[in-house]
């Protein structure tokens, strides 16, 4: 086996298929069509002499030289992502894309409103909103700063605690008007998906009524929140979002359960780069000056 040979495109490619176990999900991780990494894998093990993966029909298994290539690849790739970080942290202008990840729910009514000042401050800092409750990996740098709700953030990752916020149960006026019972499991709830059962949400709403008839799912906060505004039922939001809005009102006060630890953190690697310095400085001067 000459590795000599390999390429870090190959390298990629090798890690995808190990990393999916399928070729569909290599290609969709890579952004290419099927028939591409099918083709890309065999003129690798082609070129290396050697087979990398066994064609089984429940997908592709790694052979023992493919265990040894992805033990050097993964080290391979930690230094690159690495690379690419310490590269990037040595930036100092304060310009350029800055990439945030942030949960859907606090994209809209709690953060863009803080990017308008930043915006005002940093004009030539573009900014990328990544709102979506799939966890990016800033390690790799699929991001520069996530804002995200817990209680314990990834050790691996520096920054501080902004905020707690309450979430409650609302419902708009006019369907408690038409539904006047003040028993809160006799209501028709609008909750998340079912893959979502992991969501504090959910399971409190599972544990307190666990009879509620649930009349709408969704896995968008977002619709929750409009689906409530028209009428439809009751549903857990955060207060953010729905104290703004006349037409809906709390139907009990928020749950202990249901607060949430909103920090903003970022790569120790990057925490010196100009434009996530000038943000990571912007927020905490906004909320300590509350």
């Amino acid at each position: 086996m000459n590795a000599q040979q390999l390429e870090w495109d190959d390298i990629r490619y090798i890690l995808a298929v190990c990393k999916e176990g399928s070729l569909s999900a290599a290609a969709r991780t890579l952004s290419v069509n099927h028939s591409t990494v099918f083709r890309r894998i065999g003129g690798i093990e082609e070129k290396l002499g050697v087979r990398l993966f066994d064609r089984l029909t429940t997908g592709y298994a790694m052979t023992n030289a493919g265990e040894i290539v992805l033990n050097s690849a993964t080290h391979i790739e930690e230094e690159i992502h690495k690379l690419a970080r310490q590269l990037h942290g040595g930036d100092y202008r304060l310009s350029g894309m800055l990439r945030i990840t942030v949960p859907e729910d606090l994209s809209t009514g709690y953060l863009l409103p803080l990017l308008a000042s930043f915006h005002q401050r940093y004009p030539d800092i573009q900014t990328e909103i990544l709102a979506s409750n799939e966890v990016y990996n800033l390690s790799q740098h699929e991001a520069d700063i996530a804002i995200r709700s817990t209680s314990s953030p990834q050790e691996t990752l520096v920054g501080q605690r902004l905020c707690t916020l309450r979430y409650a149960p609302y419902a708009s006026i006019e369907y408690l008007q038409k539904n006047p019972d003040k028993t809160l499991a006799n209501h028709k709830w609008l909750s998340y998906s079912e893959t979502f059962n992991a969501c504090p949400a959910v399971k409190w709403l599972a544990r307190k009524y666990p009879q509620a008839p649930i009349v709408f799912r969704s896995t968008s906060v977002l619709s929750l929140f409009e689906a409530a505004k028209n009428h439809m039922g009751v549903a857990i939001l955060p207060g953010f979002l729905a104290d703004p809005e006349a037409i809906l009102q709390p139907v009990c006060e928020p749950p202990d359960e249901l607060t949430k630890d909103i920090w903003v953190l970022t790569h120790p690697d990057l925490r010196r780069t100009a434009k996530v310095h000038a943000f990571m400085k912007f927020i905490r001067e906004i909320y300590s000056a509350e």
